[in-house]
């Protein structure tokens, strides 16, 4: 499975599943960590400005002891940056912390500030003035592709109605018991493809039995059920894990769901709270 693609928009291959680093925010560790996932094999790295470990994603992306063309890396800019020239600064900081030639894709890593999420601002003025940085540097070759993140469809219409590029992906929370339909529609019909973070609902999941027992049905772990729906749904999975153990089982999914058990999975009830994870505004504005 790790070396299968989807094809975005431009033509670009990208690995169907990738490896997330969100909350591995020590440099040292990140380093550690993408250089045991290049290992299990994976060749789709996320990262983000936010997560201030792009100095370590890029160490371990240079010295995994794989070309550098075989490796997919993204990471985002910073969801506050809602103005052109902050935004191309942005894009050659996070060039110089990664410390690679080149980004295979950047993404606006949120609509709206993160301390504004729960405001009615839709920033569509500051979003295209990012968008236009990220276009910027695509066509200068920084950037392979570019993307969105947390866009649903009323932020994606706004840079599909205005821009000169559209985005290539909406990076979206989407797991057993919370996939955004409406969204992933909407980006699907708009040749966006749609990437999954926080697979397994930031480990809330585990703790489901409804999911413990389809999971058991398959003979496999609820984490590699996790992948395999989202898979079957066209979407590209996050998962990030430390454990070089866990990388090669989120990886190994060549299962089949059937059309039965996925509406099952499709129509579980909503996730009633994201644990500790609820701080955070994008999983609270999901739960209000």
């Amino acid at each position: 499975m790790l070396n299968e693609t989807y094809t975005l928009a431009n033509g670009v291959k990208i690995p169907k599943i990738g490896f997330g680093t969100w909350l591995i925010d020590d440099n040292a560790k990140a380093a550690e960590a993408v250089r045991q996932a290049i290992k299990v094999g994976y060749r789709h790295i996320d990262t983000a400005e936010a997560y201030g470990n792009e100095q370590g994603v890029g160490e371990g992306v240079r010295t995994s002891g794989i070309p550098r063309h075989d490796i997919f890396v993204t990471t985002k800019l910073a969801a506050e940056i809602k103005d052109h020239d902050a935004a191309v600064k942005a894009i050659d900081e996070s060039l110089r912390k990664l410390n690679l030639d080149y980004i295979d894709m950047m993404i606006i890593h949120a609509p709206r500030p993160w301390a504004q999420y729960d405001e009615n601002n839709r920033y569509f003025e500051g979003n295209l003035a990012a968008w236009q940085a990220l276009e910027e540097a695509y066509q200068a070759g920084k950037l392979r592709a570019i993307g969105v993140s947390n866009f649903d469809q009323t932020d994606l219409t706004n840079i599909l109605d205005h821009a000169t590029t559209a985005p290539m992906v909406d990076q979206v929370l989407a797991h057993i018991t919370q996939t955004p339909f409406k969204t992933i529609a909407f980006a699907q019909q708009h040749h966006i493809l749609v990437e999954a973070y926080s697979p397994f609902g930031h480990g809330e999941m585990f703790k489901n039995p409804a999911i413990k027992a389809m999971a058991d049905k398959y003979q496999v772990s609820i984490a590699q059920l996790g992948i395999r729906y989202l898979l079957h749904l066209g979407l590209l999975p996050l998962p990030k894990t430390e454990n070089p153990d866990h990388m090669a089982s989120n990886a190994d999914v060549d299962f089949v769901i059937s059309t039965a058990d996925m509406d099952q999975l499709k129509a579980m009830p909503r996730m009633a709270d994201y644990g500790q994870s609820d701080k955070f505004p994008v999983y609270q504005d999901i739960l209000d």
